[in-house]
This record gives C-alpha cells, structure tokens and sequence, in this order.
C-alpha cells in the first residue's frame, strides 16, 4: 500500500448553493447551507485514502465544535491524524459559493492552519518515512518549505499544488518533483493564459507539471517533451468544489503504485468526474472500487 504524507490544511466548508453567484456590490437569495469538511490537505488526504493510499495527515486544528468534527471526518477515512495537532482558537474556515453550473467561488480563513509555521521531529520522521509528500499553500510557507526539503533529502516525491497562487520562491521549487496548478493558477504564476505557454515555462521551474483544465481534461509536460492534453470524462457537474484535490489526491496513489503517466491520469480523471457529480468536497470523493469501474 502506498504511503502517502499530507502537509497541509483542514477547513470547514460553509457552502451556499445559490441560483448564480452575486457581483460586486449584489445580494442574491440562496437556497441551502451546508457545513461540509474541506481544506485542501484534509481533501487530498481523503481522496487518497479512498483511493487506496495509507495516509497520514500533518497540521492543525482548533479546538472549537469544527475541529472534532474535522478531525473525525479524517479518521472516518482510516487516516493516522497523530500528528494533527488541536491549538487553542477557531479552525480554519472556507467560505464557498457554488451556482447551478457547478462552479464555485471561495475566501478561506486559515484559522488554525496559520499556527504551523515549522515541523517538529515527529512531523519530520513521518515525511521521510512516506513514499509520497502532497504540498498545497494553505498553511504559512515557512512550513511547505521545511516539509519539501524533509522530502527531497530523503528521496521522498513531492507533489506541490500552488494554491491559492503566489510567488513560489525558488528553495520551494527546488524541491518539487511535480507541480499540480488549475490553468488559472498556472496563469497567475507565469502571466501565460494560453496553458501550453504556461507549462513550458513551468518546466524551467520544476521538472514535471499537470495543469488541471477542469472539463477539458489535464496538459501533462515533462522537461525534454511537448506538454501533452488527456482529455476528461464528459459528465454534467453539479458541484466541481474538491475535483482538484481529488485528482491531486488520487494521482498520487497512482503513482505510488508506479501506474504509467497516461494511466495514472486517466484514473485520476474519472475519479475527479465522479466527485464532480455530487455535492460537497470530501463527502463526494469516490472510492477505488467506483473509480475502477468508472
């Protein structure tokens, strides 16, 4: 079994199911409210371990009715939380709008995701014991950093979500085996809204990148190739909140299982078009066996 380490975020997710999100300055009506456990870590690591993958999850939570609650949602899912830490105040908080298309829009505050500035032996130990790292950006940097060179000195493969974006700095980069933005990620990074354009300049940075494209599949490009399209499974979304992290997440799996690079892709994309055909983030990640017969 593949053993994956996730260095990142657990939110709470207050979704609002509205007809179509407002603009600036709007009021609309909407329809539900729903309080769904999220974070991009917590996410990744839950679609990961529904794929398969012994998981462990590294970060914080508060120790507010959310924290209980997310911390026990990841232990649902048969991931070790050991080393998710309770710190006094509120958990992390997501704040999402998705309209009847499925697309959604989001503000997150970190909570207590913004008290894991640095790792300790403990954290340390568990990344250099795991096949894989998954990385994204919603904890303090100083903390991604120190988790990918735990990883690269130990010949661990990092996976980096740059999200939400922000300049990456370079002793990030450097320890990063694959990096995994959505086109608009990958546009704020390079200033290339075309992702071709975008991926070759991203391979300068690191070796290999996956530019998610929602319906229209993933740009795979590896230094020393053309980047190349997989397209996705054509399904209706209801709810596209977690299709990233569950390709994240189920990619990993894949290629701690040493699936080739378009299988790999392939199942981590009928994974994401199932968790796009249900509501919520972590409650619509599918399990190996629907990813298997999908």
């Amino acid at each position: 079994m593949t053993g994956i380490a996730v260095l990142g975020s657990t939110n709470m997710d207050l979704v609002v199911r509205v007809a179509r999100a407002p603009g600036p300055g709007e009021t609309v009506t909407g329809r539900e409210l729903r309080t769904v456990p999220g974070g991009k870590g917590a996410n990744q690591a839950v679609a990961a371990a529904r794929a398969g993958a012994d998981v462990i999850m590294i970060g914080a939570v508060g120790d507010d009715e959310y924290g209980a609650r997310l911390r026990s949602n990841l232990e649902h899912a048969g991931i070790d939380t050991d080393l998710l830490h309770t710190t006094e105040g509120p958990s992390g908080t997501a704040h999402i709008v998705v309209d009847d298309t499925g697309a959604n829009s989001i503000v997150v505050i970190p909570g207590a995701n913004g008290t894991v500035t640095a790792l300790g032996p403990g954290e340390m130990a568990a990344i250099a014991g795991a096949e894989l790292l998954l990385l994204q950006l919603e904890l303090p940097m100083s903390a991604v950093i120190e988790g990918a060179r735990v990883a690269h000195a130990q010949g661990v493969r990092t996976l980096l979500t740059p999200s939400p974006a922000q300049p990456l700095p370079s002793e990030l980069l450097d320890c990063v085996d694959l990096l995994i933005p959505n086109e608009h990620e990958a546009a704020a990074l390079t200033g290339f809204t075309d992702p071709h354009a975008a991926a070759r300049h991203l391979l300068g940075l690191v070796p290999v990148v996956v530019i998610t494209l929602g319906s229209r599949g993933c740009l795979y490009a590896a230094r020393g190739g053309e980047p190349v399209l997989f397209p996705a499974p054509e399904v209706t979304a209801v709810d596209t909140t977690g299709a990233g992290d569950t390709f994240v997440g189920t990619l990993a799996v894949a290629l701690g299982e040493r699936r080739p690079v378009p299988e790999a892709l392939a199942w981590a994309s009928s994974a994401a078009a199932l968790c796009v055909q249900r509501p919520g983030a972590s409650t619509s990640m599918p399990y190996r066996g629907e990813i298997d017969t999908a």
